[in-house]
């Protein structure tokens, strides 16, 4: 049977802890826990967690004097670093909390549900330790992940996994192998960004370099001889512009040579 989580709540609003506490009590049935301690702000925080054996803090991102990424950076120097949950009602810091090796990131209003599956995952992390450090490495500064926001939860996908990046109205497609996510960004902002990664086939597309498999000749829309770029691993064949047709040529220079 799991020893019971030893948890440390951290959040600057007071009716947010509480309200926290209210769904861990839900959660408790099936996942047991203990509330070590509490704080209002990082500060306060650090040395009580420090004091404490605790396995897992769920923290704030914006709080005074000390946010919570900077607080989620200095556990990473205590010689048994506690998981790290964030609970916040701000999106934008998916990536910045993949750098401090967050284990979930939820955002407000949590739901049970969601909560329970990111304590659930704690305690597989905790029968697995080397998942936690392989799932999560340290970041170099560049930015090695897309995030996505979708019902509630903040996806880290990384970007070696986007097979192609398509402009559709106001988003922007990610395809991965299994699936497609929807990015609000960009595809010049993510072009410049990413320029060494992935190279435009059409005004609307980019495509990830590594991906690329080939070209052939297809019919588009009754028309013939259209180019388009065959995908390593997922079925979709998109339409490469009279204009990027150079890209067919350096993709087969490269290769020739």
């Amino acid at each position: 049977m799991n020893k019971p989580l030893r948890l440390f709540l951290v959040d600057d609003e007071l009716p947010a802890l509480m309200r926290l506490q209210d769904l861990l009590g839900d959660c408790a049935p099936e996942c047991p826990h203990v509330i070590v301690g509490t704080a209002t702000n990082g500060i306060t925080a650090l040395p009580q967690i420090a004091e404490h054996e605790i396995d897992v803090v769920i923290l704030d991102i914006q709080m005074p004097q000390m946010s919570g990424i900077e607080v989620a950076r200095k556990l990473l120097n205590l010689s048994r670093p506690p998981m790290v949950i964030f609970a916040t009602a701000f999106e934008d810091y998916g990536v910045a909390a993949f750098d401090v090796r967050a284990v979930d990131y939820l955002l407000k209003p949590i739901r049970t549900e969601r909560l329970l599956a990111a304590l659930k995952r704690v305690l597989e992390l905790r029968h697995n330790p080397g998942e936690a450090s392989a799932a999560a490495p340290v970041n170099d500064g560049a930015r090695s992940h897309f995030s996505v926001s979708e019902r509630g939860r903040v996806h880290l996908i990384p970007v070696s996994e986007a097979r192609f990046l398509k402009a559709e109205q106001k988003y922007i497609t990610l395809r991965t192998h299994d699936r497609e996510y929807l990015l609000e960004d960009s595809l010049t902002k993510l072009e410049d960004e990413f320029g060494s990664k992935f190279v435009r086939i059409h005004r609307n597309c980019l495509v990830s370099r590594d991906s690329i498999a080939g070209f052939e000749r297809a019919t588009i829309n009754g028309s013939d001889g259209h180019w388009v770029v065959i995908l390593r691993d997922v079925p979709e064949r998109l339409p490469v512009s009279r204009r990027q047709q150079h890209v067919i040529k350096e993709f087969k220079k490269g290769h020739d040579g």
